[in-house]
Protein backbone atom coordinates (compact mmCIF):
# COMPACT_ATOMS: atom_id res chain seq x y z
CA UNK A 1 0.00 0.00 0.00
CA UNK A 2 1.26 3.84 -0.87
CA UNK A 3 2.48 6.08 1.43
CA UNK A 4 0.11 8.86 3.12
CA UNK A 5 0.80 12.59 3.64
CA UNK A 6 -1.55 13.95 6.06
CA UNK A 7 -2.20 16.57 9.13
CA UNK A 8 -4.73 14.22 10.94
CA UNK A 9 -4.25 11.67 13.96
CA UNK A 10 -2.29 8.33 12.69
CA UNK A 11 -5.88 6.49 14.08
CA UNK A 12 -7.71 8.28 11.26
CA UNK A 13 -5.94 6.56 8.66
CA UNK A 14 -6.71 3.07 9.96
CA UNK A 15 -3.61 1.20 8.48
CA UNK A 16 -2.71 3.82 6.05
CA UNK A 17 1.35 5.04 6.38
CA UNK A 18 -0.04 8.57 7.28
CA UNK A 19 2.65 11.31 8.49
CA UNK A 20 1.25 14.56 10.23
CA UNK A 21 2.35 17.49 8.29
CA UNK A 22 3.06 19.33 11.28
CA UNK A 23 5.38 17.21 12.89
CA UNK A 24 7.27 16.60 9.49
CA UNK A 25 8.01 19.98 8.45
CA UNK A 26 8.30 21.08 12.21
CA UNK A 27 5.58 23.21 11.82
CA UNK A 28 4.34 24.98 15.72
CA UNK A 29 1.08 25.78 13.67
CA UNK A 30 -2.30 24.38 15.31
CA UNK A 31 -4.34 22.08 12.99
CA UNK A 32 -7.54 24.21 13.39
CA UNK A 33 -8.01 28.17 13.67
CA UNK A 34 -4.09 28.78 13.65
CA UNK A 35 -2.45 32.07 12.40
CA UNK A 36 -1.42 31.77 8.56
CA UNK A 37 2.02 31.64 7.48
CA UNK A 38 3.64 34.62 7.07
CA UNK A 39 5.99 35.57 4.15
CA UNK A 40 9.18 34.61 6.07
CA UNK A 41 7.68 31.23 7.78
CA UNK A 42 6.48 30.10 4.14
CA UNK A 43 9.96 31.11 2.91
CA UNK A 44 11.40 29.13 5.62
CA UNK A 45 8.83 26.12 5.12
CA UNK A 46 10.07 26.23 1.31
CA UNK A 47 13.46 26.13 2.50
CA UNK A 48 13.37 23.15 4.90
CA UNK A 49 11.54 20.56 2.02
CA UNK A 50 14.10 21.46 -0.59
CA UNK A 51 17.04 20.68 1.75
CA UNK A 52 15.48 17.38 3.03
CA UNK A 53 14.78 17.17 -1.12
CA UNK A 54 18.45 17.31 -1.76
CA UNK A 55 19.42 15.39 1.53
CA UNK A 56 16.99 12.55 0.22
CA UNK A 57 18.32 12.72 -3.28
CA UNK A 58 21.80 12.42 -2.10
CA UNK A 59 21.72 9.86 0.39
CA UNK A 60 20.43 7.55 -2.58
CA UNK A 61 23.00 8.20 -5.12
CA UNK A 62 20.97 10.43 -7.12
CA UNK A 63 17.94 8.11 -7.69
CA UNK A 64 14.83 10.21 -8.38
CA UNK A 65 12.72 7.66 -6.54
CA UNK A 66 13.05 9.43 -2.84
CA UNK A 67 10.07 11.78 -1.68
CA UNK A 68 9.81 14.45 0.90
CA UNK A 69 6.77 16.10 2.85
CA UNK A 70 6.64 18.84 1.20
CA UNK A 71 7.08 20.03 -2.74
CA UNK A 72 6.24 19.33 -6.25
CA UNK A 73 6.62 16.87 -9.29
CA UNK A 74 6.45 16.66 -12.73
CA UNK A 75 5.16 14.72 -15.45
CA UNK A 76 3.29 14.41 -18.67
CA UNK A 77 3.08 15.90 -22.01
CA UNK A 78 1.18 18.59 -23.49
CA UNK A 79 1.58 21.35 -26.15
CA UNK A 80 1.33 25.19 -24.89
CA UNK A 81 -2.53 26.27 -25.26
CA UNK A 82 -4.15 29.33 -25.34
CA UNK A 83 -4.64 31.07 -22.09
CA UNK A 84 -7.84 32.60 -23.23
CA UNK A 85 -11.12 30.22 -22.10
CA UNK A 86 -14.42 30.29 -24.10
CA UNK A 87 -17.03 31.07 -21.36
CA UNK A 88 -20.65 28.85 -20.83
CA UNK A 89 -22.47 31.22 -21.34
CA UNK A 90 -25.42 29.73 -19.49
CA UNK A 91 -23.55 29.92 -15.96
CA UNK A 92 -23.32 31.93 -13.45
CA UNK A 93 -19.81 33.79 -12.95
CA UNK A 94 -18.52 34.05 -8.80
CA UNK A 95 -15.27 36.04 -8.82
CA UNK A 96 -13.36 35.95 -6.06
CA UNK A 97 -9.92 37.62 -4.98
CA UNK A 98 -8.48 34.26 -2.94
CA UNK A 99 -9.30 35.78 0.44
CA UNK A 100 -9.52 33.17 2.99
CA UNK A 101 -13.02 31.82 2.89
CA UNK A 102 -15.60 31.94 5.85
CA UNK A 103 -16.58 27.71 6.23
CA UNK A 104 -18.93 26.23 8.81
CA UNK A 105 -17.55 22.81 10.10
CA UNK A 106 -20.88 21.60 11.24
CA UNK A 107 -22.53 21.75 8.06
CA UNK A 108 -20.04 19.92 5.86
CA UNK A 109 -21.12 16.68 4.41
CA UNK A 110 -17.63 15.87 5.17
CA UNK A 111 -14.22 17.19 6.45
CA UNK A 112 -12.17 14.24 5.02
CA UNK A 113 -10.41 15.13 1.62
CA UNK A 114 -8.28 12.78 -0.32
CA UNK A 115 -5.59 14.61 -2.47
CA UNK A 116 -4.27 12.19 -5.23
CA UNK A 117 -1.80 13.53 -7.10
CA UNK A 118 -0.78 13.32 -10.75
CA UNK A 119 1.51 11.41 -13.28
CA UNK A 120 5.13 11.55 -11.96
CA UNK A 121 4.56 13.69 -8.88
CA UNK A 122 3.80 12.16 -4.76
CA UNK A 123 1.93 13.42 -1.85
CA UNK A 124 4.53 16.10 -0.98
CA UNK A 125 3.39 17.78 -4.24
CA UNK A 126 0.20 19.23 -2.09
CA UNK A 127 1.87 20.59 0.50
CA UNK A 128 0.52 23.91 0.43
CA UNK A 129 -2.94 22.87 -0.10
CA UNK A 130 -2.65 20.58 3.31
CA UNK A 131 -1.59 23.73 4.82
CA UNK A 132 -4.74 25.84 3.78
CA UNK A 133 -7.28 22.58 4.51
CA UNK A 134 -5.79 21.97 7.57
CA UNK A 135 -6.06 25.66 8.92
CA UNK A 136 -9.67 25.97 7.85
CA UNK A 137 -9.93 22.25 10.14
CA UNK A 138 -10.38 20.16 7.38
CA UNK A 139 -8.39 16.58 7.38
CA UNK A 140 -6.62 16.30 4.05
CA UNK A 141 -4.82 13.35 3.27
CA UNK A 142 -2.43 13.20 0.47
CA UNK A 143 -1.83 9.77 -0.90
CA UNK A 144 1.11 8.17 -2.87
CA UNK A 145 -0.16 5.54 -5.83
CA UNK A 146 1.77 2.60 -6.45
CA UNK A 147 5.72 3.93 -7.60
CA UNK A 148 5.08 7.25 -6.68
CA UNK A 149 6.67 9.78 -3.82
CA UNK A 150 8.62 7.12 -0.99
CA UNK A 151 6.90 4.02 -2.70
CA UNK A 152 9.33 1.73 -3.57
CA UNK A 153 7.58 0.22 -6.10
CA UNK A 154 9.52 -0.35 -9.66
CA UNK A 155 7.06 1.52 -11.94
CA UNK A 156 8.21 -0.72 -14.96
CA UNK A 157 6.05 -3.06 -13.08
CA UNK A 158 3.17 -1.37 -12.76
CA UNK A 159 0.58 -2.47 -15.95
CA UNK A 160 -2.56 -2.18 -14.88
CA UNK A 161 -4.65 1.26 -13.16
CA UNK A 162 -5.71 -0.99 -10.70
CA UNK A 163 -1.96 -1.93 -9.83
CA UNK A 164 -1.42 2.45 -9.80
CA UNK A 165 -4.34 3.29 -7.47
CA UNK A 166 -4.23 0.57 -5.22
CA UNK A 167 -3.33 2.65 -2.36
CA UNK A 168 -6.62 4.82 -2.65
CA UNK A 169 -8.71 1.94 -3.01
CA UNK A 170 -7.16 0.08 -0.26
CA UNK A 171 -7.73 3.47 2.05
CA UNK A 172 -11.03 3.42 0.28
CA UNK A 173 -11.49 -0.37 1.61
CA UNK A 174 -10.37 0.54 4.58
CA UNK A 175 -12.73 3.72 5.57
CA UNK A 176 -15.62 3.31 8.07
CA UNK A 177 -19.08 1.93 6.19
CA UNK A 178 -20.81 5.56 7.77
CA UNK A 179 -17.84 7.73 6.61
CA UNK A 180 -17.54 10.02 3.12
CA UNK A 181 -14.74 11.73 1.70
CA UNK A 182 -13.74 14.42 -0.83
CA UNK A 183 -11.69 12.86 -3.65
CA UNK A 184 -9.20 15.43 -5.35
CA UNK A 185 -7.46 14.38 -8.20
CA UNK A 186 -4.87 16.28 -10.29
CA UNK A 187 -3.95 15.98 -13.98
CA UNK A 188 -3.69 11.83 -14.58
CA UNK A 189 -4.97 11.13 -11.19
CA UNK A 190 -8.04 12.06 -12.73
CA UNK A 191 -8.37 8.11 -13.44
CA UNK A 192 -7.84 6.85 -10.51
CA UNK A 193 -10.27 8.94 -8.94
CA UNK A 194 -12.91 7.82 -11.38
CA UNK A 195 -11.54 4.26 -10.98
CA UNK A 196 -12.37 4.52 -7.04
CA UNK A 197 -15.74 6.39 -8.28
CA UNK A 198 -16.36 3.00 -9.86
CA UNK A 199 -15.73 0.85 -7.08
CA UNK A 200 -16.45 2.83 -4.28
CA UNK A 201 -19.36 5.30 -4.99
CA UNK A 202 -20.57 4.68 -1.76
CA UNK A 203 -17.83 6.50 0.31
CA UNK A 204 -17.21 9.51 -1.90
CA UNK A 205 -19.23 12.52 -1.39
CA UNK A 206 -17.67 14.64 -3.75
CA UNK A 207 -15.12 14.12 -6.63
CA UNK A 208 -13.07 17.01 -7.65
CA UNK A 209 -10.90 17.28 -10.94
CA UNK A 210 -8.01 19.36 -10.69
CA UNK A 211 -7.08 19.95 -14.05
CA UNK A 212 -7.57 16.13 -14.50
CA UNK A 213 -8.01 13.67 -17.03
CA UNK A 214 -12.16 13.39 -16.51
CA UNK A 215 -12.40 10.51 -19.36
CA UNK A 216 -15.70 8.74 -20.09
CA UNK A 217 -16.23 5.34 -20.49
CA UNK A 218 -14.47 3.83 -22.41
CA UNK A 219 -11.61 6.22 -22.94
CA UNK A 220 -8.02 6.32 -21.81
CA UNK A 221 -6.47 8.84 -19.65
CA UNK A 222 -3.94 9.20 -22.88
CA UNK A 223 -6.47 10.03 -24.71
CA UNK A 224 -7.53 13.98 -23.44
CA UNK A 225 -3.90 14.55 -24.96
CA UNK A 226 -3.94 12.88 -28.24
CA UNK A 227 -5.22 15.55 -30.13
CA UNK A 228 -1.65 17.15 -29.31
CA UNK A 229 0.69 14.07 -29.45
CA UNK A 230 -0.92 12.16 -32.57
CA UNK A 231 -2.29 8.72 -31.53
CA UNK A 232 -0.90 6.58 -29.20
CA UNK A 233 0.25 3.86 -31.87
CA UNK A 234 2.53 7.20 -33.46
CA UNK A 235 2.98 8.41 -29.93
CA UNK A 236 4.45 4.72 -28.56
CA UNK A 237 6.22 4.63 -32.00
CA UNK A 238 8.20 7.58 -32.07
CA UNK A 239 8.35 9.57 -29.12
CA UNK A 240 11.79 10.01 -27.56
CA UNK A 241 10.08 10.55 -23.49
CA UNK A 242 9.74 7.11 -23.66
CA UNK A 243 11.35 4.60 -21.04
CA UNK A 244 12.09 0.84 -21.81
CA UNK A 245 12.79 -0.62 -18.22
CA UNK A 246 12.42 -4.23 -19.26
CA UNK A 247 14.41 -3.77 -22.25
CA UNK A 248 14.50 -2.31 -25.60
CA UNK A 249 12.97 -5.37 -27.39
CA UNK A 250 9.92 -5.00 -24.92
CA UNK A 251 7.39 -2.48 -24.86
CA UNK A 252 7.63 1.15 -23.30
CA UNK A 253 6.92 0.68 -19.91
CA UNK A 254 7.16 4.76 -18.51
CA UNK A 255 7.80 8.49 -19.79
CA UNK A 256 10.45 10.66 -18.76
CA UNK A 257 10.63 14.38 -19.71
CA UNK A 258 13.58 16.94 -19.35
CA UNK A 259 13.83 19.72 -17.13
CA UNK A 260 13.48 22.24 -19.38
CA UNK A 261 10.59 20.10 -20.60
CA UNK A 262 8.75 19.77 -17.58
CA UNK A 263 9.33 23.58 -16.53
CA UNK A 264 7.59 24.64 -20.00
CA UNK A 265 4.58 22.27 -19.95
CA UNK A 266 3.76 21.79 -15.86
CA UNK A 267 5.75 25.08 -13.96
CA UNK A 268 5.03 27.86 -16.56
CA UNK A 269 3.86 29.94 -13.76
CA UNK A 270 5.44 28.40 -10.80
CA UNK A 271 8.12 29.50 -8.06
CA UNK A 272 11.00 28.60 -9.56
CA UNK A 273 11.82 27.70 -5.36
CA UNK A 274 9.02 24.70 -5.88
CA UNK A 275 10.08 23.61 -9.46
CA UNK A 276 13.83 22.75 -7.60
CA UNK A 277 11.46 20.76 -4.88
CA UNK A 278 9.82 19.21 -8.40
CA UNK A 279 13.32 18.36 -9.72
CA UNK A 280 14.85 16.33 -7.22
CA UNK A 281 11.15 14.68 -5.89
CA UNK A 282 10.19 13.66 -9.88
CA UNK A 283 9.70 9.80 -10.48
CA UNK A 284 9.65 8.23 -13.92
CA UNK A 285 5.61 7.99 -15.18
CA UNK A 286 4.32 4.49 -15.64
CA UNK A 287 2.87 4.22 -19.14
CA UNK A 288 0.47 1.35 -18.59
CA UNK A 289 -1.87 3.51 -16.18
CA UNK A 290 -2.65 5.85 -18.75
CA UNK A 291 -3.04 3.81 -21.86
CA UNK A 292 -5.86 1.53 -20.25
CA UNK A 293 -9.30 2.31 -21.02
CA UNK A 294 -11.70 2.76 -18.10
CA UNK A 295 -15.10 0.80 -17.80
CA UNK A 296 -17.64 3.57 -15.97
CA UNK A 297 -20.95 2.98 -15.52
CA UNK A 298 -24.31 5.35 -14.90
CA UNK A 299 -24.68 3.29 -11.48
CA UNK A 300 -21.71 3.59 -9.42
CA UNK A 301 -19.44 6.35 -11.67
CA UNK A 302 -22.31 8.75 -12.19
CA UNK A 303 -24.08 8.54 -8.85
CA UNK A 304 -21.05 10.88 -7.14
CA UNK A 305 -20.76 14.67 -7.89
CA UNK A 306 -17.97 15.81 -9.79
CA UNK A 307 -16.48 19.43 -10.17
CA UNK A 308 -14.23 20.36 -12.53
CA UNK A 309 -11.55 23.27 -11.85
CA UNK A 310 -9.46 24.34 -14.93
CA UNK A 311 -6.39 26.32 -14.70
CA UNK A 312 -6.18 29.22 -17.91
CA UNK A 313 -2.52 29.36 -18.26
CA UNK A 314 -2.42 25.85 -18.60
CA UNK A 315 0.64 24.58 -21.28
CA UNK A 316 -0.23 20.96 -20.35
CA UNK A 317 -3.62 20.28 -20.61
CA UNK A 318 -4.48 23.58 -22.68
CA UNK A 319 -7.26 25.37 -21.87
CA UNK A 320 -9.11 24.63 -25.32
CA UNK A 321 -8.81 20.44 -24.34
CA UNK A 322 -10.13 21.33 -20.71
CA UNK A 323 -13.24 23.11 -22.23
CA UNK A 324 -13.44 20.09 -24.16
CA UNK A 325 -13.29 17.38 -21.49
CA UNK A 326 -16.07 19.23 -19.55
CA UNK A 327 -18.62 19.88 -22.63
CA UNK A 328 -18.17 16.02 -23.28
CA UNK A 329 -18.37 14.55 -20.11
CA UNK A 330 -20.66 17.71 -18.10
CA UNK A 331 -19.77 17.31 -14.40
CA UNK A 332 -21.69 19.08 -11.48
CA UNK A 333 -19.85 22.29 -11.35
CA UNK A 334 -16.82 24.24 -13.02
CA UNK A 335 -14.66 26.64 -11.53
CA UNK A 336 -11.51 28.56 -13.15
CA UNK A 337 -8.09 29.65 -11.92
CA UNK A 338 -6.89 33.02 -13.78
CA UNK A 339 -3.07 32.34 -14.19
CA UNK A 340 -2.99 29.30 -12.76
CA UNK A 341 -0.44 26.81 -14.77
CA UNK A 342 -1.06 22.98 -14.88
CA UNK A 343 0.27 22.71 -10.91
CA UNK A 344 -1.75 25.08 -8.88
CA UNK A 345 -1.01 23.95 -6.11
CA UNK A 346 2.31 25.41 -6.72
CA UNK A 347 1.49 28.18 -8.86
CA UNK A 348 -1.90 29.77 -7.26
CA UNK A 349 -2.44 27.81 -4.12
CA UNK A 350 -4.91 30.25 -2.32
CA UNK A 351 -7.17 30.85 -5.33
CA UNK A 352 -7.13 26.18 -5.23
CA UNK A 353 -7.67 26.14 -1.79
CA UNK A 354 -10.67 28.76 -2.01
CA UNK A 355 -12.10 27.30 -4.59
CA UNK A 356 -12.06 23.48 -2.51
CA UNK A 357 -13.64 25.27 0.50
CA UNK A 358 -16.38 26.30 -1.67
CA UNK A 359 -17.04 22.91 -3.07
CA UNK A 360 -16.35 21.29 0.45
CA UNK A 361 -19.56 23.42 1.28
CA UNK A 362 -22.11 22.76 -1.34
CA UNK A 363 -24.85 20.49 0.02
CA UNK A 364 -26.18 17.23 -1.59
CA UNK A 365 -28.97 18.30 -4.40
CA UNK A 366 -31.46 17.61 -2.19
CA UNK A 367 -30.37 21.03 -0.36
CA UNK A 368 -30.27 23.07 -3.40
CA UNK A 369 -32.01 26.40 -3.23
CA UNK A 370 -35.07 25.75 -5.92
CA UNK A 371 -33.74 27.19 -9.33
CA UNK A 372 -30.06 27.41 -8.83
CA UNK A 373 -28.19 26.19 -11.85
CA UNK A 374 -26.58 22.73 -10.76
CA UNK A 375 -22.90 24.45 -12.18
CA UNK A 376 -21.02 26.66 -10.72
CA UNK A 377 -17.99 28.71 -12.47
CA UNK A 378 -15.58 30.48 -10.09
CA UNK A 379 -12.60 32.93 -11.42
CA UNK A 380 -10.00 33.00 -8.89
CA UNK A 381 -7.94 35.74 -9.08
CA UNK A 382 -4.93 36.13 -8.03
CA UNK A 383 -4.10 35.69 -4.30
Amino acid sequence: MGNAFACMPRKEHRGAAAVSRSKRMGSARSARGGPKLTPAEEELLHRQALAMAIHQHLDSGGSMSRRIDAGASLSRRMAPGSTSSRRRGDLPDSVTNAKPAQIVLENLETKKIVLVHGEGFGAWCWYKTISHLEEAGLEPVALDLTGSGIDHTNTNSIATLADYSKPLIDYLDKLPEDEKVILVGHSCGGASVSYALEHYPQKISKAVFLTATMVKDGQRPFDVFSEELRSADVFLQESQFLVYGNGKDKPPTGLMFDKQQIKGLYFNQTPSKDMALAAVSMRPIPLAPIMEKLTLTPEKYGTVRRYFIQTLDDHMLSPDAQEKLVRENPPDGIFKIKGGDHCPFFSKPQSLNKILLEIAQIQAPAALLPGKASSEETVAEKP
